[in-house]
């Protein structure tokens, strides 16, 4: 009788606790709070806004779990001084179907603008208005040459639902037209081949950790708008993607990198160079997947000969 007594108080205790704890706003302050999408739930090094775990100025840098339909989806750090993200990061689960949605509202994140915001999810965004953390409609409507490229790009979604949440502002940039419908969307689909056929654990569980984020464009002195949309959004000048998982059927750790000037390609059929982790350290200063076991010094380009005649890969030849 005692020990029932002693069990029923402490589930009275656990209620009372867990009913004081107060609702996590998905404007976050740390990566902790929204975990799941960072290999080992360390964030990718960036210099001067990540170290560690730690975000060097709070103020500026937020992280969101992006929320849609109360389902956190993916987590974006977002720069609300240039208006686009540092990086967002997913988790590539396969594709369980459902086409690009079309006739989608774009969508912000309510919180960048009011923390006290109510709603968790991210909203519609409203044509007119210009936001001070974020951008929105008014300031893509002002760069025709440019698309709003993706992060997470809606094609590494897993259902439709995911692939919706993925057209948010807080979740793309500047990105000139003929870069992000030409190599760039080459790298995605390529990319997005490996992962489908090459991640997956012994258990066939399909897992890939997916970094893809921008270096934003100097502010030029004697025009501080040049390198701005609408004066007001950075045009990065480079953008960048990582990816590594456990590979059963190579029973090993693979991964690759990839980056490319925000320009016009001006080959046609044009691809960008698969390139190591390290590279991706050495030459833009960034380790997506710290203190893993991601391969370094290795890419997965012997593994695009047996995709070439798959449709809708476009792997290097």
């Amino acid at each position: 009788m005692v020990k029932l007594k002693t069990r029923s108080l402490w589930f009275l205790a656990a209620f009372l606790f867990l009913s004081t704890v107060p609702t996590v706003a998905e404007v976050q302050h740390a990566f902790s709070l929204c975990e799941g999408f960072l290999l080992q739930g360390n964030p990718p090094q960036i210099p001067g806004i990540v170290n560690g775990r730690n975000i060097q100025n709070q103020n500026r840098y937020k992280p969101i779990c992006q929320t849609y339909n109360n389902v956190r989806r993916y987590l974006t750090l977002y720069d609300t001084q240039n208006r686009i993200p540092v990086f967002s990061a997913y988790v590539y689960r396969g594709d369980n179907g459902g086409a690009r949605p079309q006739g989608e509202l774009w969508k912000i994140e309510p919180q960048l603008e009011d923390e006290k915001a109510a709603s968790k999810n991210m909203v519609d965004v409203e044509a007119k208005k210009v936001y001070q953390n974020q951008a929105g409609e008014t300031d893509y409507a002002a760069g025709i040459q440019y698309n709003r490229g993706h992060f997470f790009p809606s094609t590494h979604a897993f259902n439709q639902d995911d692939k919706i949440s993925t057209f948010t502002l807080t979740n793309v940039a500047p990105q000139i037209t003929a870069f992000n419908g030409e190599s760039w969307g080459r790298m995605e689909r390529c990319v997005k081949c490996v992962m489908q056929r090459y991640c997956a654990d012994n258990n066939g569980r399909r897992q890939a950790f997916v970094a893809v984020g921008a270096i934003p464009s100097a502010e030029d002195e004697k025009d501080p708008n040049k390198n701005k949309l609408n004066g007001r959004v950075n045009i990065p000048s480079q953008l960048w993607s990582a990816f590594c998982c456990f590979s059963a059927e190579s029973n090993a750790w693979i991964a690759s990198a990839f980056w490319g000037n925000n320009v016009a390609d001006t080959r046609p059929n044009q691809h960008m160079r698969t390139r190591t982790l390290r590279e991706l350290n050495n030459n833009l200063r960034i380790d997506a997947f710290t203190n893993s076991r991601c391969p370094l010094d290795t890419t997965v380009t012997g593994l695009y000969p047996q995709f070439a005649n798959q449709r809708g890969c476009d792997c290097p030849t």
